[in-house]
């Protein structure tokens, strides 16, 4: 019998009432990830995601590595299925997994019996498996306690399915689920890992990105771009919303105090993004906000920012530190991108002292001098929808 694969559902399992939602999500975003790579079937039972290809054509090794970005899945792995019988099992172990066990030190065979037709325990369908392999490689020791491999039966509905070890899945919970939400998209580190971190809570993410040319140039943009695909790859397709914000910014510099820049301009873009975020139907902002990390992030400074909007400003990244948020990034692809030297709008017009523990009177005060609504409304005159999809070809 051909490999399929078996895809672990996550927390989706302690849900209640609502569990089948979630399992029917996680099917259809299973389907539309497999899509591109040639005709699989579908399918899900006891908390697992059976995914089986249909026909020699499918492209089975691109579909494997396309299930490990799908949130919602815990653990997968590739296995072999065979009649619910020891002799086929054993055959199924030894073809499928024979040239793994000659290449340990020792190993041990695991039992799963969901099917309580079965006629042997779990323990019992252990032992049977495991001395059968014993006398077939006599130079992998068996070791119940510390083994190099261990062989996995399950014994479920339809059929026996053996397998090595699982490999990590995305987990969290399966796209669509939680709503949808528009990140703040910079050039940095932080802001792509704070749209994966939601993403993965199954919320759906567009994003929002503040050009200022020529102060920033046309390879930062591209560069923010580049970082949406590669959340993409987790997040599903997304769109750029790209906001012209060049005569904001020299509106601020010309008539506010400098120590209220990087303030005012942040006031300025989250209430961009609320606007934004309710043409795309998000009921929450997603900001790449950290604690301290620099003088507009001190906690007063991010009261005065989040005054501007009235809808849920999400920050994922409020309490880690930056090797945190470094390793994140390097495990999902955004690290190196984020780190070319591309500069973006947040380093236009930087004060030497910036206020680090403003009131919102002082802030609104200081920004009086502008035409807030003319301001924001040429700013969204200027909006250039961009559609990202990880499978696009790179953009730098």
């Amino acid at each position: 019998m051909k490999e399929i694969f078996l895809l672990k559902m996550g927390e989706i399992v302690l849900k209640g009432a609502n569990k089948r939602q979630f399992e029917a999500r996680l099917r259809q975003n299973v389907r539309r990830r497999m899509k591109r790579y040639g005709k699989f079937d579908v399918y899900s039972m006891q908390s697992t995601v059976y995914v089986e290809p249909m026909d020699e054509e499918a492209d089975v090794d691109g579909a494997w590595e396309a299930c490990h970005a799908i949130f919602g899945v815990v653990s997968l792995c590739r296995c072999r299925p065979c009649e619910k019988n020891v002799e086929a099992i054993y055959q199924a172990v030894e073809n499928y997994l024979g040239d793994d066990l000659d290449c340990a030190a020792s190993f041990k065979v695991e039992s799963k019996r969901s099917d309580k037709q079965f006629p042997l325990t779990s323990i019992q369908l252990s032992q049977e498996i495991g001395g059968r392999l014993a006398e077939a490689h006599p130079a992998c020791a068996v070791d119940v306690h510390h083994p190099q491999y261990t062989v996995y039966v399950e014994v479920r509905d339809l059929a026996a399915y053996v397998h090595g070890p699982a490999e990590p899945g995305a987990g969290g919970l399966p796209t669509g689920v939680g709503g949808r939400a528009m990140v703040l998209l910079s050039g940095g580190i932080d802001s792509p890992v704070a749209a994966y971190m939601i993403a993965k809570r199954g919320v759906e993410v567009e994003a929002v990105h503040f050009f200022s040319y020529p102060y920033t140039s046309q390879l930062a943009k591209d560069k923010v771009v580049e970082l949406a695909r590669l959340v993409s790859r987790y997040s599903g397709k997304m769109t750029v919303n790209v906001v012209s914000f060049t005569q904001i910014q020299e509106a601020i510099r010309d008539n506010c105090p400098e120590e209220y820049f990087t303030l005012i301009m942040r006031r300025f873009m989250m209430e961009i993004s609320q606007r934004i975020a309710g043409w795309d139907g998000c009921g929450a902002l997603i900001t790449g906000e950290n604690l301290g990390q620099v003088a507009s992030q001190t906690m007063e400074a991010m009261a005065v920012t989040g005054a501007a909007v009235q809808i849920p400003v999400f920050m994922p990244l409020v309490g880690m530190d930056k090797e945190e948020i470094v390793s994140i990034a390097r495990k999902i692809g955004t690290m190196e991108t984020s780190i070319l030297p591309y500069e973006d709008c947040c380093t236009v017009f930087t004060p030497k002292h910036p206020k680090t523990k403003p009131t919102l009177g002082q802030v609104l005060n200081a920004e009086k001098a502008l035409d807030r609504e003319a301001l924001i409304a040429q700013a969204l005159e200027s909006v250039e929808k961009i559609r990202v999809n990880f499978y696009d070809e790179p953009v730098l």
